[in-house]
Formats: structure tokens, C-alpha cells, sequence
């Protein structure tokens, strides 16, 4: 008999003032019920703590998907995508201050050091429900299902402007 992992996001902070754009990751991925823990190592300041949390992950024997919020220079997707034990999202809070150079020293890595980029939080958890689809079936049924839910809307709401266009 098989078993599927357990699915696992972790969402790793340089600093506590990542903690609300942080919080906004987890509460998206609760609606795909998505575990998620949230932690606080930094690249720059604690290197040693950082590598043994990915280490503590890596091992648990979940399948694990890192999204990194990092300010400033944002050496921590990159280290942690370094260690090659899960894939790795860069999703800054910072994006608007800094723009392309933010984008640099988020995404520009070695070509064997492989980080996504995404500047939204929803859309960081999206992309991890995506990739943890491709295992789980429930989870894909579940995003189709909004996916369905959000062309109707659209629909119905093309409907009313159409509607209120033959009005004038």
C-alpha cells in the first residue's frame, strides 16, 4: 500500500517585521488547508539557525515547500534554496520600495539554485497549492472548483455591464 507525505508549507521570515506579510501567506493557504508553519531565521544574522530548520524540514519526511520573505537584500532565498532539500518561493515585502533591484537579489541565482519569484502572498500560496496538486487529487478538484467559481463571476459580472450598457 502507498502512503502520501504529508504536504507542509514553511514560510521562512528574516525578521519578526515580516510577520504580518507572513501571516497573509498562511491565511492563504488555509483556504487550500495547506499546514503552514511560520519561522524567523535570517541569512545575514543567524546562518547556523537557518540551516538547521531547513535541516529539521527536510527531514521530517513532509513534502515541503519554502516560501522565503526576506527585506533588504534577500540572501535568504538563495541560501535556502542552496541546500537543494525543497523548492524554494521568494516572496518579498518589500517589492514596491525596492523594485528591480529587489528582484535581483531575490531571483537571480546560480542556474542550479532554482528560486521562484512571486510578489503577492496569494499568489505564493497559489503556486504552492498548484505544485502540491500534481500529488494530491483533492487539492486539484479544489482549485478547479474556484477556478470554475471565479469564471462565473466574471461572467455574471460582464452580464451587468453589458446589461446596464443597453440601458444608456
Amino acid at each position: 500500500m502507498k502512503f502520501a507525505l504529508a504536504q507542509k508549507a514553511l514560510v521562512i521570515m528574516g525578521s519578526n517585521s515580516d510577520l504580518v506579510f507572513s501571516q497573509k501567506i498562511k491565511e492563504s493557504l488555509s483556504q487550500f488547508s495547506i499546514p503552514c508553519d511560520l519561522r524567523i531565521a535570517s541569512a545575514h544574522r543567524t546562518p547556523e539557525f537557518l540551516l538547521r530548520i531547513i535541516r529539521e524540514y527536510a527531514s521530517s519526511g513532509d513534502q515541503v515547500i519554502a516560501i522565503t520573505v526576506a527585506g533588504l537584500s534577500d540572501a535568504l532565498s538563495g541560501v535556502v534554496a542552496a541546500q537543494r532539500l525543497f523548492p524554494v518561493i521568494a516572496c518579498p515585502p518589500d517589492l514596491e520600495k525596492y523594485e528591480f533591484p529587489k528582484i535581483f537579489s531575490s531571483a537571480f541565482t546560480p542556474s542550479d539554485v532554482p528560486v521562484a519569484f512571486v510578489n503577492d502572498p496569494s499568489k505564493a500560496a497559489n503556486l504552492v497549492a498548484q505544485i502540491f496538486a500534481l500529488t494530491d487529487r483533492k487539492l486539484k478538484d479544489l482549485i478547479l472548483t474556484k477556478f470554475e467559481e471565479k469564471k462565473r463571476q466574471v461572467e455574471s459580472l460582464d452580464k451587468d455591464v453589458a446589461r446596464n450598457n443597453a440601458t444608456r
